[in-house]
């Protein structure tokens, strides 16, 4: 039985591209989740989980409405294997039912692998440089020294509210509390 899988990230995208695709293409049932693709533990994922049965195939419109990292949809192909079902994605016509499907997507798993570890190379690289010629990566301080210790005394004279103190610094309340743990830890 062909499973079909549809995810969109908010409520207000339209489900209805990847629902009609996935009745063309046979699904008998489809799961949705409207949920974004970071969150890992998604509810209509633990439902598939329970549906799939052997000889069965999960088919979603796009590799990323299943998984945003490769490694995911890795273990998504292991898990359906060792279910004995397969996965089918339509955009990109990959079928893990066939040798040459499977081939295919290892192959697409391999290289998007290489790419992620080019990048991490090339940012090292990149930051190493920059260290070399004396800067230093990271976000601005949203104070100065002495405007942070004038945060920390406010927050500790405790005659103002934290709101109160973050709104007259300009600060967020973590940026606060932030000040605070490392001004504790100085002492």
């Amino acid at each position: 039985m062909y499973i079909g899988y549809a995810r969109v990230s908010t409520h207000e995208q339209h489900l209805d591209l990847q629902q009609d695709a996935l009745q063309q293409a046979g699904c008998k049932r489809i799961i949705v989740d409207r949920v974004s693709g970071t969150v890992a533990d998604r509810p209509g994922l633990r439902q598939i989980k329970d549906l799939v049965r052997e000889g069965d195939t999960l088919v979603v419109w796009r590799l990323d409405r299943l998984g945003r990292s490769i490694k995911d949809l890795i273990e998504w192909v292991h898990w359906l294997e060792q279910e004995g079902a397969g996965l089918k994605s339509l955009q990109e016509v990959i079928d893990t039912t066939s040798t040459g499907g499977k081939l295919t997507f290892h192959i697409f798993a391999a290289l998007a692998e290489f790419e992620r570890q080019l990048i991490q190379e090339r940012t090292q690289a990149g930051l190493k440089a920059a260290r070399a010629r004396g800067r230093l990566g990271g976000r601005p301080k949203a104070l100065t020294a002495s405007k942070q210790q004038r945060a920390v005394e406010l927050y500790q004279e405790k005659r103002l509210a934290v709101q109160e103190i973050c709104k007259i610094m300009g600060i967020s309340k973590p940026t606060l509390y932030a000040y605070v743990r490392q001004a504790q830890s100085a002492i």
